[in-house]
């Protein structure tokens, strides 16, 4: 285990996120092609577009970004954008960064997941988004074969909301039903490894043996219950023995995200660490 840490007075300032999405994107997969459970009748409603945040999601989908097969290392990660559960914010938690990994030899799935505190919003974290996520992980799971992904190397990585999201996955999963009609639900739902970026709720966080290994990552100068709570949740992952890593980054805030335009520095290198800390854990051959 090794952990980074870096403590500053200075403030970070980060960059305006994407003014809009890219104009060209791999086509989506929904994740139930008749439509999530308790959605049916809204799934073929239309997202709602604001720059690069969406909103109005209710056919939950990912977005995959596969390298070349001579190309691929095996490992797969499902990215969940953060915003509060309010809204995606795709463009320095989505899609920029799957670019970045599949580049990299790494698949990346980018999540759209149902929104709990959307104003109007009839969904909750944990029977709607929570299902959203680890029907993700199965659907990966499912097709990876297909994808040149190793089944023991699809992992989860989330920021602020996403990150929460990312943790319950981690926490709470289980192997699938074998004998299901749905062939996707007979995969498990258990991600291989974990990242949690500047993750919200970390007190509600449980951490027992045997949990994915983790990667944790925040700015100095975020929110207290984010920054000393995830120094906080290290501790509980290295008490249960869970391999973890954290990073605090000391000129960062809150939603840092991955820009690739963004001005040099440590916080903006964090993927390079990411990469760096699969690699170490065997997760990246």
């Amino acid at each position: 285990m090794r952990v980074y840490l870096a403590a500053s007075a200075m403030l970070f300032s980060a960059a305006p996120t994407f003014a809009q999405l890219p104009k060209t994107l791999p086509p989506a997969i929904p994740l139930w092609p008749k439509g999530a459970p308790g959605s049916e009748a809204r799934m073929t409603e239309a997202e709602e577009v604001s720059g690069s945040n969406v909103s109005n999601v209710h056919n939950p989908t990912i977005t995959p970004y596969i390298p070349a097969a001579d190309r691929s290392t095996g490992t797969a990660v499902i990215l969940c954008p953060g915003g509060g559960h309010s809204k995606l914010c795709l463009g320095h938690e989505g899609y920029a960064l799957a670019e970045w990994f599949r580049e990299r030899g790494i698949a990346a799935f980018v999540l759209k997941y149902r929104l709990a505190r959307e104003k109007g919003s009839t969904y909750t974290v944990q029977d709607h988004a929570m299902a959203d996520t680890r029907r993700a992980i199965r659907l990966v799971r499912s097709r990876a074969g297909e994808w040149h992904i190793k089944t023991d190397r699809i992992g989860i990585l989330g920021f602020s909301a996403g990150g929460e999201l990312a943790a319950y996955a981690a926490m709470n999963n289980d192997p699938g039903t074998k004998d299901a009609a749905d062939p996707i639900e007979r995969h498990s739902s258990r991600p291989d490894f974990q990242a949690l970026i500047y993750p919200g709720s970390t007190g509600r966080f449980k951490v027992e043996a045997g949990m994915p290994p983790v990667f944790l990552a925040a700015g100095y100068n975020d929110r207290p219950d984010i920054a000393e709570g995830l120094a906080t949740l290290y501790l509980k992952y290295k008490a249960a023995r869970v391999p973890a890593e954290l990073h605090l980054f000391a000129n960062a805030g809150h939603g840092f995200g991955y820009r690739p335009d963004a001005k040099p520095s440590a916080a903006a290198r964090w993927p390079e660490r990411f990469t760096e800390w699969l690699g170490d854990s065997g997760l990246l051959k």
